[in-house]
């Protein structure tokens, strides 16, 4: 079977039809590229404002199933943690009561990483119309060695589409079948509670006494759209065992309480230091939430004046729990982003189709 023009054309006159019909073909696609980057403009505003710090925020439900070992609450504003109340019963540490001070707020560094590249994402696609569809009342000037609209486009939109990968790596979060040890440097400060915890300082030659009760480590993260709060009972692993512990697990009145961290020793050096709230910067990931945001990729937290680096403890993990809390507001703003970037996606398979681009399998 074979394709055939009639009548027929002289290939010179063949040739100059089929680029005549390609630029027309380009011109149609570029124009209804129009209309959805401005849905997806649209879409990202409301994204956008799935986070927007409004009173009186989200109050979330912190509760272990089947259970009481964790019970209260907490109320998140925008990308911070502004108050809470919660109720621990852990067997290694003594009942007590978490506050969240309201003067200090927790900052969750992925939701404050989604909101600079929503925010990247917005500006993206509103220098993209400007561009590409110049209008009489456009005030902004453009710079003059931009490439041409249909390439333009095609770099805006890769660009754009690794931004909302990105963002949806943020919600997604860690798996949980790999092990995740940004606790040890990520863990929300003593200071931020009221009143605040006592921090760990060392082992028995810095400041630890033989048969101190465990520390608390204190680490709140997202996954799978979830807000997760993971409680630890942390020791200095040079700290000696009580005789009583160790007579208790040896006739059996006890037993360990066994997890997927027992018997690991981990650096800690989350021992009361505090840090700045986020920076302006770019976007990108950002592995686990706590005290010190950061707004580029790479970013590293930026101490307070007056505080000081301190060296990492070895510390054993005696108990752990793991609390999770449906956020509706990140739930939704989930579903919004995958929407879009299959939006943005199918748009980039028929845009690079007529440019005969290759997507080089990056959706």
């Amino acid at each position: 079977m074979s394709v055939d023009i009639w009548p027929r054309i002289a290939p010179d006159a063949l040739k100059t039809a089929v680029e005549t019909t390609e630029k027309r073909e380009l011109d149609w696609l570029v124009e209804e590229l129009r209309e959805i980057l401005t849905n997806l403009k649209h879409g990202l505003e409301d994204c956008y404002a799935l986070l927007a710090p409004i009173d009186p925020g989200s109050t979330l439900v912190l509760s272990t199933p089947r259970n009481e070992i964790v019970k209260g609450h907490i109320t998140r504003v925008g990308t911070r943690i502004v108050k809470g109340t919660i109720h621990l019963r852990m067997r290694t540490l003594p009942y007590q009561t978490l506050t969240i001070n309201p003067e200090h707020p927790i900052h969750l560094t992925p939701l404050t990483n989604l909101h600079s590249i929503l925010t990247h994402s917005i500006d993206l696609l509103k220098l993209t119309l400007s561009y590409s569809y110049p209008t009489a009342t456009a005030t902004t000037p453009l710079p003059s060695d931009l490439p041409p609209p249909p390439n333009f486009l095609s770099a805006q939109l890769r660009l754009l589409s690794q931004s909302l990968s990105e963002a949806l790596a943020l919600l997604k979060g860690p798996p949980l079948t790999t092990a995740d040890t940004t606790w040890t440097t990520r863990s929300v400060a003593p200071s931020h509670f009221s009143p605040p915890l006592p921090p760990i300082v060392g082992g028995t030659a810095s400041g630890f006494s033989s048969g101190s009760s465990p520390s608390l480590s204190f680490y709140l993260t997202v996954q799978d759209s979830l807000l997760v709060l993971w409680l630890r009972a942390i020791e200095p692993a040079d700290a000696p065992v009580n005789f009583g512990t160790k007579l208790a697990l040896a006739i059996g009145t006890a037993r360990r309480l066994e997890h997927d961290e027992i018997d690991k020793v981990f650096g800690y050096c989350c021992g009361g230091e505090d840090h700045a709230p986020p920076a302006a910067g770019g976007p990108g990931p950002g592995g686990g939430g706590g005290t010190g945001p950061a707004g580029s990729p790479g970013a590293q937290p930026i101490p307070l004046s007056g505080t000081r680096e301190k060296k990492p403890v070895d510390v054993f993990v005696r108990e752990k729990v793991r609390v999770e809390s449906a956020d509706p507001s990140l739930l939704s703003l989930s579903a919004k982003l995958s929407a879009l970037s299959h939006t943005l996606a199918l748009a980039r398979r028929n845009f690079a189709a007529v440019l005969g681009e290759e997507l080089e399998g990056e959706d």
